[in-house]
């Protein structure tokens, strides 16, 4: 979620191609906010964080895919102001906490990284349209690269225990880029697939060829993904294929998170309409057949 929204023309072309979803599920919680207090911090292989905070009504109010506001100024400091947007890694409502993911990218996730067990961020959520799941779908694939898998874990975590199959793919830069493979399988999913590009199994066409391979004979029912544009391309293609509902989750920077700045909107402004925003009528859309070839 802390990555720029893109301004390249495929991104844009992804862009143009989805619509707000329409969730017949239960109604977005409304956002709150804590003193969250730090209960874990650690480092992550070379580039991420794993960051656990005590937050327990958001805990119990968040859904998959939802994410959450962090301003990273500590008690009595006024800077940084603009808070960071952090999808939501897991959350347990019973212990009354919520963990993220990070890598460092600019100044504030660099400040971020110093807060220690015992300090206290203030945390604002939860956060935007989640995922809209499909109680009768047999099988879900999730599709996740880098820091986006993030915003999918949790979708998982929803499903364990029911009869949906959870298909996971991981892709990563190399083998300690990938994350989210342990916490699928504590998930109970049916089948993860870790992928990266030090060893070729990441590309598109090495993927297409994984998963058409093992879902042909019996597709999943819904597609979700984030992180990657190429793999939001190849998770149309194949929602095409297999006649499966994709939603993808969108990355941008944010200022407020709420819907009141409106700089994360989804592409350009066009005479009276403005196209919807990614903090508040996403970061999850679904791609709308038909909108644009990417």
């Amino acid at each position: 979620m802390s990555h720029p929204t893109p301004v390249n023309e495929a991104a844009a072309q992804i862009h143009e191609a989805v619509t707000p979803i329409r969730s017949g599920g239960a109604a977005r919680p409304e956002p709150t906010w804590h003193r969250a207090t730090v209960r874990e911090h650690t480092q992550v292989a070379d580039r991420y964080h794993y960051l656990c905070l005590e937050a327990p009504t958001i805990a119990s109010r968040a859904q998959a895919g939802q994410f959450v506001m962090l301003t990273v100024a500590r008690d009595g400091e006024r800077a940084p102001v603009l808070p960071r947007p952090m999808a939501l890694y897991r959350r347990d409502a019973r212990a009354g906490t919520i963990e993220v993911i990070y890598g460092v990218v600019g100044d504030g996730t660099r400040l971020l990284t110093t807060f220690r067990p015992g300090e206290r961020l203030l945390c604002v959520g939860p956060l935007g349209q989640g995922f809209d799941l499909d109680p009768s779908a047999r099988r879900v694939l999730l599709v996740g690269r880098g820091i986006g898998t993030c915003s999918l874990t949790t979708v998982a975590q929803d499903l364990a225990g029911t009869p949906t199959d959870v298909i996971a793919v991981a892709s990563g830069r190399d083998a300690s880029t990938v994350i989210g493979g342990p916490r699928y399988r504590a998930y109970g999913a049916a089948a993860v697939h870790e992928v990266h590009d030090a060893d070729g199994s990441s590309s598109v066409a090495a993927l297409r060829r994984t998963l058409t391979t093992t879902l042909d004979a019996d597709p999943p029912q819904q597609i979700m993904t984030c992180g990657s544009e190429r793999l939001a391309r190849l998770c149309r293609e194949l929602g095409d294929r297999w006649h499966a509902d994709v939603q993808v989750s969108l990355e941008a920077h944010m200022a407020c998170g709420l819907g009141y700045c409106h700089g994360c909107a989804t592409g350009t402004r066009g005479g009276p309409q403005e196209s919807p925003l990614i903090c508040a009528d996403g970061p999850v859309f679904r791609y709308a057949p038909g909108r644009a070839e990417i």
